[in-house]
């Protein structure tokens, strides 16, 4: 495989939700996606898949999901990480620990605690004028998380 754009890495890891998935098919550097719900349909089909009952837009990413299941044991496909490998609220807190005005400090610290962490975390960067110093701490964290990554599944990278 041919090595793959960093910031295609880093744009997949940052697109990772629970009800998406990417994969890296190894032969062909192809990133490849699909929903849970078209992950649900290719374990649910026996043999072939009966696509006359799904939208045009909806089979090439069933065909995937399956082509992804019937090679699980191969090493065709490598599964890009999800959020909990990722851990946005670890990211905050090391942010927040970077912050040297112990005022703004203390308040996104507080800011980051109960129900509702992440959307008071970006009022407080917002009212703080902040917000490209967390957007580009992030961006470098995510770059560290997905060379990592890179390199624990040897994967060859450039970085463009």
């Amino acid at each position: 495989m041919k090595p793959m754009k960093l910031q295609d890495i880093i744009d997949q890891i940052d697109f990772q939700t629970d009800e998406f998935h990417s994969y890296i098919n190894t032969e062909t550097g192809e990133i490849i996606g699909f929903s849970s719900e078209e992950l649900d349909i290719a374990e649910e089909s026996e043999g072939d898949i009966d696509f006359s009952k799904y939208p045009e837009w909806q089979k090439k990413p069933i065909n995937e999901a399956k082509d992804v299941l019937d090679n699980w044991n191969t090493h065709k496909y490598i599964k890009f990480p999800d959020r909990w490998y990722v851990n946005e609220y670890s990211i905050m807190e090391t942010f927040c620990s970077s912050v040297r005005d112990e005022k703004i400090r203390n308040v996104l610290f507080s800011s980051i605690r109960g129900s509702g962490a992440f959307r008071r975390f970006k009022d407080v960067i917002h009212i703080f004028n902040i917000e490209d110093s967390w957007y580009q701490f992030r961006d470098e964290a995510l770059k560290k998380i997905a060379i990592k990554w890179c390199e624990e599944n040897g994967i060859s990278y450039i970085e463009t």
